[in-house]
Order: C-alpha cells, then structure tokens, then sequence
C-alpha cells in the first residue's frame, strides 16, 4: 500500500507510535470500505430508479383492452339493432331478435408518403479485394392536413369488422318459407359464409 506509507512516512517504529499507526491503518481501511459501499448502494437506487414501471405498464395495457372492447361491444349492438330493423321488414317475419359477435373492431389505415433508396458502398479487405455492399432505404411519413388549425392524418381506407357469428331469433321463423328469408337476408346483408348465421324460432308466448 504505497499510497499508506505515503499518507504515515517511510521508515520502522515501534513503541506508541507504532499503535497508533496500526489504528490510523485500520481507521484509513474502514474508511475506504464504508466510501465503498456507500458507492455501491448508490448504483443500486439509480438502477431501481431507472427499472420500468411494471405496474403501470400492465394498467396501460389494461385500460387498452378495455377500451377494444367497449367499441366492439358499441359496433355489436349497432349492427344488431340495423339488422333487426330490416329482417322486421320481411314479410311474415314478426318480431325479431338478433345478437351479432364480432371477432374484431373497425380499423383505420392512414396514408403515408414512402421513399425508396439505395446506398452503395465500397469496402477493401486485407488482401487488397474490393466488396460492394448495397443497402435499401425505405423511410414512411405520415400523411398530415391542416384542419382549423390542427394537423390529422389523411386517412386512406376504413377496414369494416370482421363477423364471428348471427344470431336471428323470429316469430315467424316456424315457417321454413320465412326461416329461409330471414337467413339469406342476414347472409347477404352481413357478407358472411353460411355457418356463421343462425335463425331460430321465437318460443310461443314470448
């Protein structure tokens, strides 16, 4: 510790002064380990300072599913009541019922500007060869207007949900005439395949 015979001085003692060098070593060392771990405790907070919030992550992700939800279940119910209204239209078909389920929401695609590029570059190696590397660069911007003073995307196209299944529930459904009717009409007005609907009869006195 070269340092140390630095900070005492060069040279044997012995007697009082070589105790109370003892304890200014020990005080010295004592001291450089406390500055040490104060060191590292110190590394310690700033890591738990900088980890993620885990639970405030999950409650993001959480209020996002919630909201999926809350406009699938909004575009379930509005499509129910429309194609309640013209299956009601139907000659015969009475009162109607139906419940549709959607396997996912409406989505939106914005417009975006994309350029395409390439960049080339030359590279020698050790042995005096020459290599081509080429590269492509796409880059995409967000399409932007200026409306009342504020900028929203252009959007580009409107994707409709996609249809899990129908459920039509009708007076008249005990007729076969009407059955099948009220079948094709939630088929064609819906643009699903067969399977996916269903029409049933009411239960009398309901």
């Amino acid at each position: 510790m070269s340092w140390f015979k630095k900070l005492v001085g060069d040279g044997e003692v012995d007697g009082p002064k070589k105790e109370q060098l003892k304890r200014i070593k020990i005080m010295v060392v004592g001291a450089a380990l406390g500055i040490g771990l104060l060191f590292l405790g110190g590394l310690g907070d700033e890591k738990k300072a900088q980890a993620p919030p885990v639970k405030e992550k999950v409650e993001v992700i959480t209020k996002e599913n919630e909201s999926i939800k809350n406009i699938m279940a909004s575009e379930e119910e509005y499509l129910s009541g429309k194609l309640c209204q013209m299956l009601e239209q139907i000659d015969g078909a009475g009162k109607v019922k139906v419940t549709i389920r959607l396997e996912n929401s409406t989505r939106t695609e914005y417009a975006i500007n994309t350029s395409t590029g390439k960049k080339t570059t030359q590279e020698k190696d050790q042995t005096g060869g020459t290599r081509t590397l080429t590269e492509d660069t796409d880059t995409g911007q967000l399409v932007l207007v200026t409306r009342n003073g504020e900028e929203t995307p252009v959007m580009s196209r409107e994707i409709a949900p996609t249809v899990a299944g129908v459920l039509v529930v009708a007076d008249g459904a005990n007729d076969p005439r009407v059955k099948a009717q009220l079948f094709r009409a939630a088929q064609v007005s819906l643009g699903v395949e067969p399977q996916k609907v269903i029409v049933m009869a009411k239960k009398a006195g309901e």
